[in-house]
């Protein structure tokens, strides 16, 4: 069974249901931290204006106090790939393939299930911060290596950001889809081109119920198909021509 990791977001949009906030043992000590920092100290970590945060500051203290709302992760969630994933009217097959097959890599939640309920939060690994004197990366990575080896066939869809908490014997294991446009005969790739094609393929692959490898050779979406010329065992090229 094929297994999608896919980032989060920094954007969010409150969908219309929420559940009880029941946070993770682990996640625990970041929520200490977050919500012991002041205003100031939480831009200095972010690296914003005191104004924005101040609605973080309000934010922690609320899920410290546990009066935070949670939502299903893929719908709270809404930045760029996010909007080109296939998040409604889904059929039962579509639906179980997102929760059971795609999981989220979070700073805060650590890798959730894309159906997982979590509450608003400005967090990646970016954030500046230390636990016990370690890195959030470090802090993470036993748990995210677990997840690898317990899920040997993994499509990863992350940035950098997050792949790099993972040790580099276990993330050479995976495959790495590639989208890239041909304009004018010449290649191109950046990020808005990628972040909705990893919505579209996810989708495709959703609709499609890719199990296997080479079902993910055969997609076809929004222009994009796999190009073997391109390709590697590890890397895989779906490109898009342009007239």
């Amino acid at each position: 069974m094929l297994t999608f990791l896919i980032p989060s977001a920094k954007e969010m949009t409150i969908p219309p249901r929420s559940y009880p906030h029941v946070l993770p043992q682990k996640s625990q000590a970041i929520l200490n931290t977050m919500s012991e920092m002041t205003v100031e100290q939480l831009a200095k970590a972010y690296q914003i204006k005191e104004e924005a945060a101040l609605k973080e500051y309000q934010r922690w203290q609320q899920m410290a106090a546990n009066q935070s709302s949670a939502y299903p992760a893929y719908q709270l969630f809404n930045g760029l790939m996010y909007r080109h994933i296939k998040r409604h009217n889904l059929s039962v097959q579509e639906r179980n393939y997102l929760y059971q097959q795609v999981f989220i890599s979070s700073s805060f939640y650590g890798i959730i299930s894309a159906d997982h309920k979590i509450a608003e939060h400005r967090h990646d690994f970016h954030t500046k911060i230390t636990l016990d004197g370690t890195s959030l990366k470090a802090y993470w990575r036993s748990a995210y290596n677990l997840f690898a080896q317990e899920h040997p066939q993994v499509i990863s869809l992350l940035s950098s950001e997050f792949e790099d908490v993972f040790t580099k014997d276990l993330r050479k294991l995976w495959i790495s889809p590639k989208f890239m446009e041909e304009k004018k005969g010449q290649l191109k790739t950046h990020s808005t081109i990628s972040k909705k094609a990893r919505g579209a393929f996810l989708t495709a692959c959703m609709e499609q119920n890719c199990q296997t490898l080479d079902s993910l050779k055969s997609l076809v979406f929004p222009g994009f198909y796999y190009d073997s010329s391109l390709s590697t065992d590890r890397e895989f090229v779906y490109l898009k021509k342009e007239d």
